[in-house]
């Protein structure tokens, strides 16, 4: 049962062929048999998932409505709120927190028969590109234990990788859906800002985070994309209209595209990395799609601009966390100002401190306009540009990350760890959707990740550019031998 899709699950589950509750019980055998050596999952919630199936399957049985995701489990990242359960975001701060609200992705799943079975781990506070941040446990890639499964999202991405469950969902600020998703192999999709509501979501930077599906196919991330892309009144950057179908899209007639690269962003490839991209446009012209050559010289700033406002929204997002109200509090304490700076001390780990030290810096008074200013100047630079490249073609087509997994504990410099995020970072200041989509592997057998991104708001048309590159691109093999 495990090495099908989700879509195939929903369809022997209309069909009887599978029961809910079968599936679900399945899904948590297979999840107690392989987690313990991949640390994907914090928390499982198998009993509130076995009285959902049992409902989905009286519903079955009397031919009530049934939803779209009915008989699919589905994994949450641990910054995702799910009613009455822990949300941790893999850090000592909320290590005892518990959601007195559900997420409205959580509830639009809800709704549609979708069954939630746990909560998976993150780097803290989504900031880290290796899920090695986690103050709780390491994740590991499934196709090499010895490497990291990206971040910060890796626990969703390793567990949808390891067929552990069939899709998930990951919170992407710079690249943390996407990178994952390369690293390990699946699919991960970064809708267009404001598309999907980040109500329930803990915010780490909040004009870049955006909630997205992971999966093993993009069949499979369209339908739950389509589910939770709707507008929300909880949250002022939804958009108001709803979006157009992906699954429509993908099941439309097949169309040529005109992809554009800018070869000037991809100086110094690792020739590894290059050669499979290379290979991927040559997929892409074999589809009769055009290969266009455009300029993103603005984006060389991307990683500056997006540490600058990025760490700036962070030390602002996370100021609430503080002992008083919710959170770890200290017990070292003799006034109220020692108690909200040893909570924060013992509550957060290096990575979140940094970022805090390095947000508060930028918005300081004296620095605020040399920095902060500057940078939203920048990030406007970076739109109008890729607004320019979109006049020339409908995708643009980059390398997920530079390099595949890397070792743990590989990335001791912070720098060397925030430029693996030198081609998802600029999507995220520029509010675009993108898609990370397995273009093969390398020799050490892992897998690379290519990334296409289209303009705002025309997210339906990239699931059918990534459908067809998905139909054509023959990656084998198609899980990781380990699990």
């Amino acid at each position: 049962m495990h090495h099908l899709f989700a879509h195939q699950l929903h369809e022997l589950f209309l069909k009887k062929e599978l029961s809910a509750k079968e599936i679900t019980q399945k899904t948590f055998d297979r999840i107690v048999a392989c987690d313990a050596s991949l640390g994907a999952f914090l928390s499982l919630r198998l009993d509130e998932a076995l009285v959902h199936a049992s409902k989905l399957d009286h519903k079955l049985m009397h031919n009530e409505p049934i939803g779209k995701l009915a008989g699919i489990p589905i994994a949450l990242k641990d910054n995702i709120h799910l009613f009455n359960e822990k949300t941790s975001c893999g850090s000592l701060m909320l290590a005892n927190y518990t959601a007195v609200f559900n997420a409205t992705v959580t509830s639009l799943i809800e709704q549609e028969g979708g069954l939630i079975i746990g909560k998976t781990n993150m780097d803290e506070f989504a900031m880290g590109s290796s899920t090695e941040h986690s103050a709780f446990k390491k994740t590991k890639n499934p196709w090499n234990l010895h490497h990291t499964p990206g971040g910060s999202s890796g626990g969703s991405a390793a567990a949808v990788a390891a067929r552990l469950c069939p899709l998930a969902l990951g919170s992407d600020t710079g690249g943390s859906i996407r990178q994952p998703a390369a690293f390990c192999g699946t699919v991960g999709f970064k809708p267009s800002y404001g598309r999907v509501s980040r109500y329930g979501l803990v915010a780490f930077g909040s004009s870049l985070d955006q909630i997205g599906p992971l999966a093993n196919c993009v069949k499979d991330a369209a339908l739950l994309y389509d589910v939770i892309a709707k507008p929300c009144r909880y949250d002022a950057t939804s958009l108001p209209h709803t979006s157009s179908s992906a699954l429509e899209a993908i099941q439309s007639p097949p169309c040529t595209f005109k992809i554009g690269v800018p070869w000037d962003f991809l100086q110094g490839l690792p020739p590894e990395t290059f050669a499979n991209f290379q290979a991927s446009l040559e997929i892409f012209k074999n589809q009769g799609c055009q290969i266009v050559d455009i300029s993103l010289d603005v984006l060389k700033y991307s990683i500056a601009v997006y540490y600058i406002l990025a760490t700036a929204e962070a030390s602002t997002n996370l100021a609430r966390f503080d002992g008083v109200r919710y959170g770890h509090r200290s017990l070292e304490d003799s006034s109220l100002e020692d108690m909200v700076e040893n909570s924060r001390e013992e509550g957060f780990g290096s990575e979140v401190k940094r970022r805090i030290l390095l947000g508060t810096y930028v918005l300081s008074s004296g620095y605020k306009d040399a920095y902060y200013q500057k940078a939203q100047k920048v990030r406007t630079l970076i739109i109008e540009q890729y607004k320019k490249a979109f006049e020339m073609c409908d995708m643009i087509a980059t390398p997920t990350a530079p390099t595949t997994a890397f070792a743990m504990g590989q990335m001791q410099d912070p720098l060397q760890m925030y430029l693996q995020d030198i081609y998802t970072v600029p999507v995220n200041l520029a509010g675009l959707p993108a898609i990370s989509i397995p273009s093969g592997f390398c020799s050490k057998g892992l897998p690379f990740g290519l990334q296409l991104v289209s303009s705002f708001l025309n997210d339906a048309m990239l699931f059918k550019c990534a459908a067809q590159f998905e139909k054509s691109c023959q990656t084998s093999p198609s899980h990781p031998p380990l699990f």
